[in-house]
């Protein structure tokens, strides 16, 4: 099993910033970002495959937030702008791990904690 820890979360004001990173302790594939609010389904923010040549985004992330990866670092950063209250949620990261997947909608098979981000003045 690989462990996933997710930084970077925190209080921001509406249309601030923030950078959320997760670090890998072993191989990965492909990486996304979840996040489920109170009360809603967890759904799937953005996700990278291993190479870093396919990027998915959903529609409520295009033209704000950016996912990239440092695989020399085994990372996997989500970069959000222009945040709204309904972006607070916990943020998940997770990683196919196990065979990679050639959908970036899953399988993943390892998840982070979680990060609270809070967007709210």
């Amino acid at each position: 099993q690989v462990q996933l820890v997710e930084s970077g979360g925190g209080l921001v004001q509406p249309g601030g910033s923030l950078t959320l990173s997760c670090a890998a302790s072993g191989r990965t594939f492909n990486r996304g970002w979840f996040r489920q609010a109170p009360g809603k389904e967890r759904e799937l923010v953005a996700a990278i495959t291993g190479s870093g040549d396919r990027i998915y985004l959903s529609d409520f992330a295009k033209g704000r937030f950016t996912i990239s990866r440092d695989n020399a670092k085994s990372t996997v950063s989500l970069q959000m702008n222009s945040l709204k209250p309904e972006d607070t949620a916990v943020y998940y990261c997770a990683a196919n791990t196990l065979r990679p997947s050639t959908s970036l909608l899953g399988p993943y098979e390892d998840w982070g904690q979680g990060t609270q981000v809070t967007v709210s003045s």
